[in-house]
């Protein structure tokens, strides 16, 4: 789960995001060992991601493979003019082929990850993606492999400073 913080979780929300940022239940129901180990139905636990996506404080419930696992990725920007910053973002988020996106304050302000099946396909996207915007895609494929563990406790627990980054 990617998470943006939001003051107004719940418990139950942050117990259900501290149990799943990680080690989502590789299971045919997910969702009902979730619900099982946190107490609660399915349908509030379902009820939960909902209104935790609608809010904005989760962007997506979903498996994130290790690089090169499965097809192929490459970090992609643009530099896109401020006042079509928006547009172009709904407009690269269209493509199936878009793990996530975000602007950054540079030149290139608009940031995206592309996973496709193979290295043929993955240009190919990032091909329609400059013709669809009408401005160039810059691909940095991944050189060396660094792990960004993006998990943080929303309990009160401390943090520690080796949590987070490691390379394998």
């Amino acid at each position: 789960m990617s998470i943006a913080m939001d003051s107004d979780l719940t418990p139950l929300d942050k117990r259900l995001l501290d149990a799943f940022q990680r080690d989502f239940p590789l299971s045919p129901e997910p969702y009902a060992v979730m619900a099982n180990s946190l107490g609660v139905s399915e349908e509030v636990l379902l009820e939960r991601l909902r209104a935790l996506q609608e809010q904005g404080v989760i962007s997506r419930v979903g498996v994130v493979l290790q690089p090169g696992r499965v097809g192929v990725s490459t970090l992609a920007a643009m530099a896109v003019p401020p006042e079509r910053l928006e547009s172009v973002a709904s407009l690269v988020n269209t493509f199936s082929e878009i793990n996530h996106n975000y602007a950054r304050e540079d030149t290139l302000n608009l940031w995206f990850v592309i996973t496709a099946m193979s290295q043929p396909d993955l240009e190919n996207t990032v091909q329609r993606i400059g013709a669809a915007t009408g401005l160039p895609v810059y691909s940095m494929p991944m050189v060396n492999n660094f792990h960004v563990d993006l998990g943080f406790p929303l309990s009160k627990q401390e943090w520690h400073p080796n949590h987070g980054i490691s390379h394998p």
